[in-house]
Order: C-alpha cells, then sequence, then structure tokens
C-alpha cells in the first residue's frame, strides 16, 4: 500500500473499514476481557489488534462480496465508484484477516479456536448475508466471539456470566442487524426487533444483586432510553431514517457493554463511555453502516 496516496485514498479505505465502529470491537473486547477477570494488559492490548484487523478485513471483504450488488443498487461504494479496484479490495481484506489471525493464534489455544470460529463467522457472513434472511444470527454470532476471545485471555477464563453476558448482547445485535437489512424497505415495520433490543437489560435485571442493583438499574435506563431514542427514527417520525437508526444502535454497543459489567470501575466506566462517544464522533465522518 503506498504511503503517499492522496488523501481521499486513506478516507476510502476508512470507509470500507466502516472505521467508525471500531470502538465498538474494542468496547466487545474490552467487556469480555473484563467480565473474565481482567488480567495482563498487554494481552488485552493483543486481543483489541487482533480483533481491529479481523473487523477490517471482515469490512473490506464484505464490500468485495457485494461488489455486483454495489453497482447496481449503491454505486457510491467504493468498488462501484471507482475509488480502489476490485482485486486490490479482495486481497487487503485477505491479507487483514491473516494479521489478525497470526496475533490472536499467538495468545493461546483456546483464544486460536475462538478466533476460527470468528473468521468463519466473518467470511460466511460476508458470502451470504445478502441472500439469507437468517444473516443477522452470523453478526450477531461475530460479535459474540469477540467477548470470548477477550475472555479466554483473562485471569479467570470464559465463566458463565461472559456467556450470558455475550448472548444478550448477540439478541441485541439480532435486533439492529434485522432492522439493517429493512433499510431500503418501504413496507412497514414489524416491533419483534424492539423486544431483541432489550435483551441486556433482561439479563441485567436477573444477575445484578445487591451493591450494583442502583448502578445496574442506572445504566438500564440510559440504555433503554437510547433505544427508544434510536427507534423513533425507525417507528415514530413521518420521515423514517432506519440507517440512521441503526447507526446509532450501532454506536449504543459500548453501553450494552458496560451495563454487562454492572458499572464496574469509575475507570472501566470511563472507557465505556469514551467508547460510545468515539463511535458518534466517528459517524460524522465515516458511514457506519
Amino acid at each position: 500500500m503506498n504511503l503517499h496516496q492522496p488523501p481521499h485514498y486513506w478516507r476510502t479505505l476508512l470507509v470500507l473499514a466502516r472505521a467508525s465502529n471500531l470502538p465498538t470491537v474494542w468496547s466487545n473486547c474490552f467487556a469480555g476481557w473484563l467480565l473474565g477477570g481482567g488480567g495482563h494488559g498487554g494481552k488485552f492490548f493483543g486481543v483489541c489488534v487482533g480483533s481491529t484487523f479481523l473487523y477490517v478485513g471482515g469490512m473490506f471483504l464484505n464490500d468485495a462480496f457485494d461488489a455486483d450488488f454495489d453497482r447496481q443498487h449503491r454505486r457510491q461504494r467504493p468498488i462501484p465508484s471507482g475509488a480502489l479496484s476490485e482485486r486490490e479490495v479482495w486481497w487487503w481484506g485477505f491479507i487483514f484477516i491473516a494479521l489478525g489471525a497470526t496475533i490472536l493464534f499467538l495468545m493461546g489455544t483456546l483464544t486460536a479456536i475462538f478466533t476460527v470460529w470468528l473468521i468463519g463467522c466473518i467470511l460466511v457472513y460476508d458470502a451470504i448475508h445478502k441472500a439469507v434472511a437468517l444473516s443477522p444470527l452470523l453478526m450477531a454470532g461475530c460479535r459474540l466471539l469477540l467477548y470470548l476471545v477477550g475472555a479466554a485471555v483473562s485471569k479467570n477464563g470464559v465463566t458463565g456470566l461472559v456467556v450470558w453476558s455475550a448472548l444478550a448482547l448477540a439478541c441485541y445485535i439480532v435486533g439492529l442487524s434485522y432492522l439493517a437489512r429493512k433499510e431500503t424497505s418501504r413496507n412497514s415495520l414489524p416491533h419483534w426487533p424492539g423486544y431483541f433490543l432489550a435483551a441486556p437489560i433482561v439479563l441485567a435485571a436477573l444477575v445484578n444483586g445487591a451493591g450494583h442493583g442502583k448502578i445496574s438499574s442506572t445504566i438500564s435506563f440510559l440504555l433503554a432510553l437510547w433505544i427508544l431514542w434510536c427507534l423513533r427514527h425507525a417507528f415514530w417520525t413521518a420521515q423514517r431514517n432506519i440507517g440512521f437508526t441503526v447507526s446509532l444502535l450501532l454506536a449504543g454497543i459500548p453501553l450494552v457493554d458496560w451495563l454487562a459489567l454492572g458499572g464496574g470501575t469509575l475507570l472501566s466506566s470511563a472507557l465505556f463511555l469514551l467508547f460510545f462517544f468515539l463511535a458518534l464522533f466517528f459517524q460524522r465522518f465515516i458511514r457506519a453502516t
């Protein structure tokens, strides 16, 4: 990759990578690592770097697989617009996947196993998501596995709470991913995705006991308000904007992660909020979808 490319070339790469969503990837890794008991900061950093490469590679390959569709329906995307060649996008997508896999494979057997599953979910999703109605389950599986990858390098490993929290996050992703599939539809939207978005709040009510009740309830309230604000743009306005709703729900993933910790420490709370606001800020420059 030529380091002396003009600025618009680098912006194109950021668009392909959906770079505005990267804070949510780091937040997922952070939540999984903390839920597993934390531990060595270097391992957490390695998980973040490896997961970043996998996410970016997956997004590049997403456009590569969708090139024919985009030529017909989304001509502003980098490949049909001529900003990058299809071959180059394929090439860099697999390079990023390989880099991420190499880093995560070096972090232990369990991490390597989860990484293989994660790469499988990414590639299958990219290949079939336009054709299969149940593809939101694959996207949810990718986010679930980020929790497991993060927990695999933590002090206590993959605990029951990690798994349940990952499943709650997966439900949230199913809800927003289904809405994303309806972005260009003019038909009325069903309300059931909203029930999936509420799964993290339900889990928090079940597992956060004395000592964390007030904090957890406060975060649950904030997350519920955010979800309702997001859904407003899809259900309760004359000019619905499903893409905007999905983008905001994506930015809300760190709030889901924060709730999974029941608040956590002051430092971890600050970091989850930082990831949330970074995602919103980056969306001002790079679309999330």
